[in-house]
């Protein structure tokens, strides 16, 4: 069984509906039929964290961003309105943007820190080394006597 790029768990017998898209052009500046727009990332384990970039340009991220954690799924939020009315062509996306991503095994939470620089939002989550699991085991069986 091979494992996801990032997050080191093992890839399960259905790929992640991303997998499917691979190859085929960006298409995150289309509306996704549930009302929002997708998030771009980027996400990579670097020195014991899992570090996760959003493609954000063009918002505040103190009034126009929301970064929640629950049951090991972390979810990006945000808004972006157009400033004024124009007669011209506009290829920037408004409304709402989501994304929500899975944590690696032992992600520690309560350490999850956020910081946005210029249109990029940077997530580090704290991952706990867990135990290296080594596969199948095999379980001796005594016979009473």
């Amino acid at each position: 069984m091979s494992k996801l790029p990032a997050t080191g768990r093992p890839r399960g017998f259905w790929p992640e509906l991303t997998e499917f898209f691979e190859g085929f052009p960006s298409w995150s500046h289309l509306r996704s039929p549930f009302g929002a727009n997708i998030i771009r990332l980027e996400d990579e384990m670097k020195d014991g964290n899992y570090e996760l970039r959003a493609e954000l340009p063009g918002i505040d991220p103190e009034k126009e961003v929301d970064v929640t954690v629950r049951d090991g799924v972390l979810t990006i939020k945000s808004e972006r309105t157009a400033k004024k009315e124009s007669n011209g062509r506009s290829e920037f996306s408004y409304g709402s943007f989501v994304r929500s991503v899975t944590l690696p095994p032992g992600a520690d939470e309560d350490a999850i820190t956020a910081r946005y620089d210029k249109g990029i939002l940077t997530v580090t989550v704290p991952v706990q080394e867990e135990a290296p699991q080594s596969g199948e085991k095999q379980i001796p069986v005594q016979a009473e006597k």
